[in-house]
């Protein structure tokens, strides 16, 4: 979600996070209870202000927002297991672990008669055993961004398949341009599951299976091989992947990058570029795009549970206006609301209403079973793939090893939970 995970969400802008924030929140201007409402730190500017507005709008409850920099996931984790956390925290899950530890409120029923109106790319992954831990707040994206006029005198025809993507790199490379940006390091830390859900394979299948023990798999890894090897990927880049300089300063003519940076890209390229899904590879493949949510969830050793729940219910359920202004007057993101996205006037046309079809048609999302230990075990064999030309199939027979151990793993505890 690719992965999207701590601040690849996608990471939802691993590029927009600075280096500082402020972990001090101003109470709400609400009376009764108090609410401590944890944020990781955004990039965007504008958005602290926002949420901290929201929160003081909240007459039911006196709620302080802390704006929370360095690494936020770990943060959270941490603090779950005191009682001196957050009452309502931002996150990218609840985790598979701390649902089934009892760390997160069950929060199903704050969706009664509009859970359809969420999109389930991203509902899915916050859902276990049939009811909802967290509630999304946006739906973050990856796009391959190519530049129209470089393609057009090379010869080239926007890439539609894998094959034709490895084609297209390798004629717009020349002495001063690349032909593709997939990050610094050949892409193995941004793209993550996304080249398999375009062979047509998941990471876990339905019924809690390893879903790329396949040799359609080990195929498609083999040829983002090829790309390294061609020379046709950018490495060493000033910025990495979730930045667009690269592709802005003519380093390459096709950059693998967010949503996020579509409206930079906009301003300074005009209509000189276009968007595009990972392209399919195979007779089984389809084009992909990674989605990810942040979403808010409820500690269980709130105090103040019922409080908590009815401040998300309000917040994320019942203010689409706070929810539309969130996810588009600061960043760039589309509402995790299909009928909010639908209205949108800034994602109706051009690259921005090809992202929401793509991310509709497209998207794909981790699943919940895919553990932090099996992602590390994959993107470890990426790595080696891409840049050391390591076997996909011995690479991926260990992954599958490893993968399938960790859902026997998560099968046991949740017999024994």
């Amino acid at each position: 979600m690719g992965s999207f995970s701590r601040r690849t969400l996608l990471a939802a802008g691993a590029g927009l996070l600075t280096a500082c924030g402020s972990n001090t929140g101003r109470g709400g201007g609400g009376s009764g209870p108090r609410l401590s409402h944890w944020y990781h730190q955004y990039g965007e500017a504008g958005t602290e202000q926002a949420v901290r507005r929201y929160a003081a709008a909240f007459k039911k409850a006196q709620v302080s927002v802390q704006w929370r920099p360095g690494n936020y996931d770990q943060q959270t984790a941490a603090a779950l297991l005191t009682d001196s956390g957050p009452d309502v925290f931002e996150v990218n899950g609840p985790t598979l672990d701390q649902i089934q530890g009892g760390q997160v409120l069950d929060l199903t029923e704050l969706l009664e008669g509009v859970k359809d109106d969420f999109n389930p790319a991203v509902l899915t992954p916050k859902t276990y055993d049939g009811r909802v831990w967290g509630i999304p707040q946006v739906i973050d994206t990856q796009l391959l961004y190519y530049r129209k006029s470089l393609l057009k005198k090379a010869g080239v025809e926007p890439p539609t398949t894998l094959d034709a993507l490895v084609d297209a790199a390798g004629k717009l490379t020349d002495s001063k341009v690349k032909g593709l940006f997939l990050g610094n390091d050949g892409g193995a830390g941004v793209l993550g599951g996304t080249p398999l859900y375009a062979a047509g394979l998941p990471l876990v299948t339905d019924d809690g299976k390893v879903g790329f023990d396949d040799p359609a798999a080990a195929r498609t890894l083999g040829k983002l091989h090829q790309l390294y090897a061609d020379r046709s990927l950018l490495l060493g880049a000033p910025s990495d992947w979730s930045d667009p300089s690269a592709f802005l300063q003519g380093l390459t003519a096709m950059q693998w990058s967010g949503l996020w940076a579509l409206p930079q890209v906009e301003r300074e390229l005009g209509d000189d570029f276009g968007v595009l899904p990972f392209p399919g590879d195979g007779g089984h493949g389809r084009p992909s795009v990674p989605v990810g949510a942040y979403g808010a969830a409820v500690s269980a050793r709130s105090r103040n549970k019922e409080a908590a729940k009815d401040y998300v219910k309000w917040l994320w359920v019942e203010h689409t206006d706070y929810q539309e202004d969130f996810a588009l007057s600061y960043g760039f993101h589309i509402p995790a609301r299909i009928s909010l996205a639908e209205k949108a006037t800034r994602l109706r046309k051009g690259p921005a209403a090809d992202a929401v079809r793509f991310a509709t048609d497209h998207g794909y999302a981790q699943p919940l079973l895919w553990t932090p230990a099996g992602q590390t075990a994959y993107q470890d064999a990426l790595s080696r793939i891409i840049k050391d030309g390591a076997s996909p199939e011995s690479e991926l027979r260990a992954v599958v090893r490893k993968v399938s151990a960790e859902l026997d793993r998560v099968k046991k505890a949740q017999r024994t939970s």
